[in-house]
Protein backbone atom coordinates (compact mmCIF):
# COMPACT_ATOMS: atom_id res chain seq x y z
CA UNK A 1 0.00 0.00 0.00
CA UNK A 2 1.03 3.25 -0.74
CA UNK A 3 -1.64 5.73 1.28
CA UNK A 4 -4.09 4.36 3.55
CA UNK A 5 -6.88 5.92 5.72
CA UNK A 6 -7.00 5.48 9.76
CA UNK A 7 -10.58 4.82 10.29
CA UNK A 8 -12.64 5.03 13.39
CA UNK A 9 -15.74 2.86 14.33
CA UNK A 10 -16.45 6.04 16.97
CA UNK A 11 -14.92 9.21 18.31
CA UNK A 12 -12.00 9.03 21.34
CA UNK A 13 -11.39 5.61 21.11
CA UNK A 14 -7.61 5.65 19.98
CA UNK A 15 -7.65 6.59 16.35
CA UNK A 16 -4.54 9.06 16.99
CA UNK A 17 -2.52 6.91 19.38
CA UNK A 18 -2.80 4.03 16.74
CA UNK A 19 -1.34 6.03 14.24
CA UNK A 20 1.20 7.16 16.09
CA UNK A 21 2.42 4.08 17.18
CA UNK A 22 2.26 2.93 13.44
CA UNK A 23 4.05 5.53 12.58
CA UNK A 24 7.12 4.33 15.42
CA UNK A 25 7.25 1.10 14.50
CA UNK A 26 7.87 1.64 10.64
CA UNK A 27 9.79 4.38 11.26
CA UNK A 28 11.85 1.84 13.54
CA UNK A 29 11.82 -1.02 10.89
CA UNK A 30 13.47 1.91 8.64
CA UNK A 31 10.64 2.65 6.35
CA UNK A 32 9.78 5.79 5.08
CA UNK A 33 6.56 6.84 6.56
CA UNK A 34 4.31 10.77 6.22
CA UNK A 35 1.25 10.94 8.63
CA UNK A 36 -1.45 13.51 8.52
CA UNK A 37 -4.57 14.56 9.80
CA UNK A 38 -5.88 17.17 7.72
CA UNK A 39 -8.81 17.61 10.34
CA UNK A 40 -8.66 18.43 13.80
CA UNK A 41 -10.89 19.40 16.11
CA UNK A 42 -9.26 20.64 19.83
CA UNK A 43 -6.43 22.33 19.07
CA UNK A 44 -4.81 24.57 21.22
CA UNK A 45 -2.90 27.34 20.07
CA UNK A 46 0.32 26.25 19.07
CA UNK A 47 1.65 28.71 21.92
CA UNK A 48 -0.70 26.66 24.29
CA UNK A 49 0.73 24.54 26.33
CA UNK A 50 -1.84 22.47 26.16
CA UNK A 51 -1.26 21.85 22.63
CA UNK A 52 1.31 19.15 23.25
CA UNK A 53 -1.65 17.21 24.31
CA UNK A 54 -3.24 17.25 20.50
CA UNK A 55 -3.94 14.66 18.50
CA UNK A 56 -1.39 17.34 16.05
CA UNK A 57 1.07 17.39 18.53
CA UNK A 58 0.89 13.58 18.77
CA UNK A 59 1.13 12.40 15.53
CA UNK A 60 4.42 15.00 14.71
CA UNK A 61 5.96 13.76 18.01
CA UNK A 62 5.63 10.11 16.38
CA UNK A 63 7.47 11.58 12.86
CA UNK A 64 10.05 13.29 15.05
CA UNK A 65 9.33 16.83 14.04
CA UNK A 66 9.23 19.65 16.08
CA UNK A 67 5.94 21.56 16.06
CA UNK A 68 6.36 24.86 14.25
CA UNK A 69 4.06 27.17 12.10
CA UNK A 70 4.99 25.05 9.58
CA UNK A 71 4.93 21.43 10.64
CA UNK A 72 1.55 21.68 12.47
CA UNK A 73 -0.19 23.44 9.20
CA UNK A 74 1.58 20.59 7.03
CA UNK A 75 0.24 17.94 9.39
CA UNK A 76 -3.28 19.14 9.87
CA UNK A 77 -4.26 22.55 7.96
CA UNK A 78 -7.84 22.23 8.89
CA UNK A 79 -7.34 23.21 12.73
CA UNK A 80 -10.42 23.88 15.05
CA UNK A 81 -10.16 24.80 18.78
CA UNK A 82 -13.20 23.57 19.96
CA UNK A 83 -13.64 19.75 20.74
CA UNK A 84 -16.61 18.78 18.88
CA UNK A 85 -17.31 17.99 15.44
CA UNK A 86 -15.64 19.98 12.32
CA UNK A 87 -18.67 21.46 11.31
CA UNK A 88 -20.36 22.76 14.44
CA UNK A 89 -16.40 23.72 15.74
CA UNK A 90 -15.96 25.59 12.52
CA UNK A 91 -18.96 27.94 12.85
CA UNK A 92 -18.29 29.22 16.42
CA UNK A 93 -14.74 30.56 14.56
CA UNK A 94 -16.99 31.40 11.73
CA UNK A 95 -15.01 29.22 8.81
CA UNK A 96 -16.72 26.77 6.68
CA UNK A 97 -14.98 23.92 5.41
CA UNK A 98 -15.85 21.66 1.79
CA UNK A 99 -15.28 18.86 1.20
CA UNK A 100 -13.66 18.86 -2.31
CA UNK A 101 -11.25 21.12 -0.59
CA UNK A 102 -10.01 18.43 1.98
CA UNK A 103 -10.36 15.87 -0.50
CA UNK A 104 -8.27 18.24 -3.78
CA UNK A 105 -5.71 18.59 -0.43
CA UNK A 106 -5.28 14.91 0.27
CA UNK A 107 -5.16 14.16 -3.28
CA UNK A 108 -2.12 16.25 -3.90
CA UNK A 109 -0.49 14.97 -0.79
CA UNK A 110 -1.12 11.68 -2.25
CA UNK A 111 0.69 12.78 -5.45
CA UNK A 112 3.48 14.15 -3.74
CA UNK A 113 4.61 10.61 -1.64
CA UNK A 114 7.08 9.14 -3.05
CA UNK A 115 6.12 5.90 -3.89
CA UNK A 116 8.59 3.92 -1.32
CA UNK A 117 6.80 6.11 1.87
CA UNK A 118 3.98 5.23 3.58
CA UNK A 119 1.10 7.73 3.84
CA UNK A 120 -1.06 8.00 6.94
CA UNK A 121 -4.05 9.85 6.68
CA UNK A 122 -6.30 9.89 10.00
CA UNK A 123 -9.71 10.56 9.51
CA UNK A 124 -12.02 12.36 12.43
CA UNK A 125 -14.17 10.78 14.65
CA UNK A 126 -16.18 7.97 13.48
CA UNK A 127 -16.79 6.71 10.16
CA UNK A 128 -20.31 8.77 9.83
CA UNK A 129 -19.11 11.50 11.74
CA UNK A 130 -19.80 15.15 10.11
CA UNK A 131 -16.27 16.56 8.60
CA UNK A 132 -18.36 19.38 6.77
CA UNK A 133 -22.47 20.60 7.12
CA UNK A 134 -22.75 18.17 4.33
CA UNK A 135 -20.17 15.45 4.26
CA UNK A 136 -19.45 12.52 6.44
CA UNK A 137 -16.38 10.98 7.31
CA UNK A 138 -17.08 8.02 4.76
CA UNK A 139 -17.85 10.60 1.95
CA UNK A 140 -14.58 11.48 2.48
CA UNK A 141 -13.16 8.31 2.58
CA UNK A 142 -14.78 7.45 -0.60
CA UNK A 143 -13.86 10.51 -2.58
CA UNK A 144 -10.67 9.79 -1.73
CA UNK A 145 -10.77 5.65 -2.41
CA UNK A 146 -8.19 4.58 -0.18
CA UNK A 147 -7.89 1.40 1.86
CA UNK A 148 -8.79 1.68 5.44
CA UNK A 149 -7.72 0.39 8.75
CA UNK A 150 -10.61 0.69 11.00
CA UNK A 151 -9.97 1.64 14.42
CA UNK A 152 -12.39 0.16 17.44
CA UNK A 153 -12.07 0.49 21.18
CA UNK A 154 -12.74 -2.32 23.94
CA UNK A 155 -15.08 -1.06 25.56
CA UNK A 156 -18.64 -2.53 26.02
CA UNK A 157 -20.41 -2.10 22.75
CA UNK A 158 -17.31 -2.06 20.56
CA UNK A 159 -17.90 -5.48 19.11
CA UNK A 160 -21.17 -4.04 17.66
CA UNK A 161 -19.92 -0.84 17.24
CA UNK A 162 -17.13 -1.99 14.83
CA UNK A 163 -18.64 -4.65 12.59
CA UNK A 164 -21.56 -2.07 12.28
CA UNK A 165 -18.53 0.04 10.82
CA UNK A 166 -16.89 -2.50 8.43
CA UNK A 167 -20.50 -3.66 7.11
CA UNK A 168 -20.57 -0.01 6.04
CA UNK A 169 -17.54 0.47 4.18
CA UNK A 170 -18.26 -2.91 3.07
CA UNK A 171 -21.44 -1.63 1.16
CA UNK A 172 -19.75 1.51 0.26
CA UNK A 173 -17.42 -0.82 -1.56
CA UNK A 174 -14.49 0.91 0.34
CA UNK A 175 -11.66 -1.55 0.50
CA UNK A 176 -10.90 -2.51 4.68
CA UNK A 177 -6.97 -3.18 4.87
CA UNK A 178 -7.18 -4.24 8.70
CA UNK A 179 -9.23 -3.49 11.96
CA UNK A 180 -7.62 -2.42 15.21
CA UNK A 181 -9.29 -2.83 18.48
CA UNK A 182 -7.11 0.04 21.05
CA UNK A 183 -7.60 -0.98 24.81
CA UNK A 184 -10.04 1.27 26.43
CA UNK A 185 -9.02 2.02 30.19
CA UNK A 186 -11.38 0.35 32.45
CA UNK A 187 -13.52 -1.85 30.39
CA UNK A 188 -15.24 -5.01 31.82
CA UNK A 189 -14.29 -7.07 28.34
CA UNK A 190 -10.49 -7.84 28.26
CA UNK A 191 -9.65 -6.65 24.98
CA UNK A 192 -8.50 -10.39 23.76
CA UNK A 193 -12.42 -11.13 23.93
CA UNK A 194 -13.42 -8.42 21.90
CA UNK A 195 -10.53 -9.18 19.05
CA UNK A 196 -11.12 -12.66 18.92
CA UNK A 197 -15.28 -11.66 18.77
CA UNK A 198 -14.73 -9.40 15.89
CA UNK A 199 -12.48 -11.68 14.07
CA UNK A 200 -15.45 -14.47 14.03
CA UNK A 201 -16.99 -11.60 11.56
CA UNK A 202 -14.73 -10.49 9.21
CA UNK A 203 -12.39 -11.60 6.70
CA UNK A 204 -9.70 -9.42 7.22
CA UNK A 205 -6.69 -9.70 10.00
CA UNK A 206 -7.78 -8.14 13.20
CA UNK A 207 -4.68 -6.49 15.89
CA UNK A 208 -4.93 -5.62 19.05
CA UNK A 209 -2.74 -2.49 21.07
CA UNK A 210 -2.40 -1.46 24.59
CA UNK A 211 -2.74 1.67 26.09
CA UNK A 212 0.87 1.83 26.52
CA UNK A 213 1.82 -1.13 23.81
CA UNK A 214 3.59 -0.90 20.95
CA UNK A 215 2.32 -1.64 17.51
CA UNK A 216 1.88 -4.94 16.26
CA UNK A 217 4.67 -5.70 13.25
CA UNK A 218 2.03 -7.84 11.16
CA UNK A 219 0.29 -4.46 11.30
CA UNK A 220 3.11 -2.31 10.02
CA UNK A 221 3.92 -5.42 7.32
CA UNK A 222 0.29 -4.72 6.25
CA UNK A 223 0.71 -1.38 5.57
CA UNK A 224 4.51 -0.31 4.50
CA UNK A 225 5.06 0.74 1.12
CA UNK A 226 7.89 -1.25 -0.65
Amino acid sequence: MRAVFIAGAGTEIGKTYVTAALTRRILAEGGAVRTLKPLASGVPALDDPAFRDSDTAILLAAQGLAPTDETVAACSPWRFRAPLAPDLAAALEGRTLALADLVDWCREEIDRTPPSTTLLIEGVGGVMSPVTAEATGLDWLKALSLPAVLVSGSYLGAISHALTAAETLRLHDVALAGIVVCESLGAPTPPKAVIAAIRRHVTVPVYGIGRDGACPKGLSELVRAE
